[in-house]
């Protein structure tokens, strides 16, 4: 399993990236895809809508179920990947590179903090 140690993580299973400037990448871990199966559709927020941290922001629909994003920062929408409509498939080859799901700009730095780091994600599902 992929766990890269430059990205933080929630305990909904979702990583982020901080990118230049202001902004957040998010996206769902490699445990995460792993768990659901093929994933066959994925719903994401519009640009410019407003996300709460612990909220949920769209789903993943994969071949067994269907689960909710559940938001690891609060912020506002910048940018969403569009390829995921077409190729909702990306999320289980390539669930860090092709498969980021949104950009946020943040509007609660603090939150930040308290994401965990790869080790403590990798002890979280090592429990389960």
């Amino acid at each position: 399993m992929s766990l890269p140690k430059d990205l933080r993580y929630s305990e909904e299973h979702e990583w982020v990236k901080e990118e230049e400037g202001s902004k957040v990448r998010i996206g769902i871990t490699d445990f995460a895809q792993s768990e659901l199966g093929d994933i066959v559709f994925v719903e994401l927020p519009e640009v410019g809508e407003e996300i709460e941290a612990d909220e949920p922001f769209g789903s993943v629909e994969s071949v067994k179920t269907v689960s909710e994003l559940y938001a690891p920062l609060s912020g506002k929408v910048v940018e969403i990947n569009e390829e995921l409509e077409d190729s909702p498939e990306f999320v289980n080859e390539s669930p860090y590179d092709k498969a980021w799901m949104i950009i946020i700009e943040p509007s609660e730095s603090s939150e930040m903090e308290q994401l965990m780091s790869a080790e403590q994600y990798e002890e979280m599902i090592d429990e389960d």
